[in-house]
C-alpha cells in the first residue's frame, strides 16, 4: 500500500511543513487533505501513544489509501475540509493542536484520464474531486451563461481573453455537448500561442477545476474552523500553489480574517489571532524541485495561534 501510495502523490516541502506543526508530547492534529497519505504517516510517526490525527479526503481512491493505515491513533474522514468544524465536533474534539493542508491536486488525478483533470489525456470532462456528487466540469461549459464562463475563466484562471474564450464555448455547444476533454480543447486552442499554450491550457483548466469543486469558498470555510478550532499555541500550516489561494491564506494568517480587514480594537491596536512563524514563505529546495516538479510552485506559511 505504501508504494502504491507514493505513486498517487508524492508529498511536497515534507519535513518542512510537519516540523512545522510543532508536534509534541501529543494532542489533536488534523491533516485536511490526506491524498496519498505522506504528509499523514509523517505525523503518525511523531506523534505519542495519546496523540490523535484526523485527516480529510472526499476522493475514494485516498480513501483507499488509508486502509493500510493503524486506526488506534488515526481517523480518516471522507469529506470536504470545510466540515472541519462540523466533524470535530461530531469526534467530540473541541479544539485542535495543529492542522496541514496541502493544498495541490495529487499527481494521481493528473494522471488518470478518467478524471478529466488535465489537458494531456483524452476523456471525459469530468473534474470532480468527489465523484458521488455536483456539477462536472462537463456541466458547467454547457450550462452556465457567456458572462458566468468568463468570470471563471478571468478570475480563476487569470486569462486575458477569457470573454473571447467563454464566447467559443457557448458558440460551439449550440452545434454539439461539449463532452470530453478532446471536445473542449478543440474549442479553446485556438486561442493560445504555441509558445504559451501548456501554461494557458493549465490555466483554463485550473479555473474550470475550482469552479467545480467550489475550491476558493471551501478554503474559506475551511480557515475559519481552523482559526476557530486551534487552540493557544496550535499551528496553522498551509501549502499552496497558486496566486488565489496563497492571498487568502496569506490574509488569514496576517488579520485573522480571508478579506485582509485588519480589525482595531478600541485603543486602535490591531487584534490578529496569529503570530507568524516564517514571515518569508518557505520553498522547495532545488533538489525537491528536480526530484518532484509538481512542488516548483509550491509555498509554504506556517502561523501560530495566539
Amino acid at each position: 500500500m505504501a508504494e502504491n501510495s507514493d505513486v498517487y502523490h508524492v508529498p511536497v516541502l515534507l519535513e518542512e511543513s510537519v516540523e512545522g506543526l510543532n508536534i509534541g508530547e501529543g494532542g489533536c492534529f488534523v491533516d485536511v487533505t490526506f491524498g496519498g497519505g505522506g504528509h499523514s504517516r509523517e505525523i503518525l510517526s511523531r506523534l505519542k501513544s495519546d496523540g490523535r490525527l484526523y485527516s480529510f479526503d472526499q476522493d475514494a481512491d485516498a480513501e483507499k489509501n488509508a486502509e493500510s493505515f493503524d486506526r488506534e491513533r488515526f481517523t480518516f474522514v471522507r469529506s470536504n475540509f470545510r466540515f472541519l468544524r462540523n466533524f470535530m465536533k461530531y469526534y467530540g474534539e473541541e479544539g485542535i493542536d495543529g492542522l496541514l493542508a496541502d493544498l495541490g491536486v495529487s499527481s494521481h488525478h493528473f494522471d488518470d484520464s478518467e478524471r478529466g483533470f488535465s489537458f494531456r489525456f483524452d476523456g471525459k470532462l469530468d473534474m470532480r474531486m468527489n465523484q458521488r456528487a455536483g456539477k462536472t466540469a462537463a456541466d458547467v461549459v454547457n450550462t452556465y451563461d457567456e458572462k458566468r464562463l468568463a468570470d471563471i475563466f478571468y478570475l480563476y484562471g487569470e486569462l486575458k481573453q477569457s470573454r473571447k474564450i467563454a464566447a467559443a464555448v457557448v458558440k460551439a455547444r449550440q452545434s454539439k455537448r461539449i463532452e470530453t476533454v478532446a471536445d473542449f480543447l478543440e474549442v479553446v486552442k485556438v486561442f493560445f500561442r504555441s509558445e504559451r499554450e501548456k501554461k494557458d491550457m493549465a490555466k483554463v483548466f485550473q479555473a474550470l477545476r475550482i469552479e467545480v469543486n467550489h475550491e476558493m469558498d471551501a478554503l474559506r470555510e475551511m480557515l475559519k474552523g481552523a482559526t476557530d478550532m486551534l487552540r493557544p499555541g496550535g499551528r496553522l500550516v498551509v501549502i499552496t500553489y497558486h496566486s488565489l489561494e496563497d492571498r487568502i491564506v496569506k490574509n488569514l494568517m496576517k488579520t485573522g480574517n480571508v478579506e485582509g480587514r485588519e480589525e482595531k480594537d478600541f485603543y486602535g491596536r490591531v487584534n490578529v489571532p496569529f503570530r507568524l512563524v516564517n514571515r518569508q514563505v518557505i520553498v522547495p529546495s532545488d533538489e525537491e524541485m528536480e526530484r518532484n516538479p509538481r512542488s516548483r510552485s509550491a509555498k509554504l506559511r506556517i502561523a501560530e495561534k495566539l
